[in-house]
């Protein structure tokens, strides 16, 4: 049976084993990031601005929580440039039921190289009228 390790474990392969280093993903405090937006009829296309992930930190996953459903309304989570960078645009309609996400492309084991704004871009159709949305991010500090 052949033996293979996950990165960044690989210097498990000979001895003397070398431990993974922070940089690599190991040995981090969890943090989560969280915003709450209240639905108010917003346009599509706008930019909500949620939080900053600072420099260094490496976002493993997010969540979305609402109470109501966003209809039609597709909401992506990124950063300028990139709004789909950690959430591709989609419809959100399951209520009072936290839904992971995380674009595999968008997390990975190198840190941020500087800091992130993240934005929640909305499109297809204007926010509902009313309700709660809160939007996280677990992100992992060294």
């Amino acid at each position: 049976m052949t033996t293979t390790y996950a990165s960044p474990y690989s210097g498990y392969q000979s001895q003397p084993y070398q431990l993974p280093n922070p940089s690599q993903g190991y040995g981090g405090k969890l943090v989560v990031y969280l915003a709450k937006i209240t639905y108010a009829a917003q346009a599509a296309a706008d930019d909500i601005k949620l939080f900053k992930l600072p420099k260094g930190c490496l976002p493993l996953f997010g969540f979305l929580n609402a109470d109501t459903s966003s209809g039609s309304t597709t909401i992506a989570i990124g950063i300028s440039g990139s709004t789909g960078k950690y959430r591709a645009a989609a419809a959100f309609t399951a209520t009072n039921t936290p839904t992971l996400f995380g674009v595999v492309a968008g997390l990975g084991i190198v840190p941020l190289a500087a800091d992130e704004e993240i934005l929640a871009t909305l499109a297809a159709a204007t926010a509902p009228g009313s309700g709660t949305l809160y939007v996280g991010m677990v992100v992992a500090t060294f």
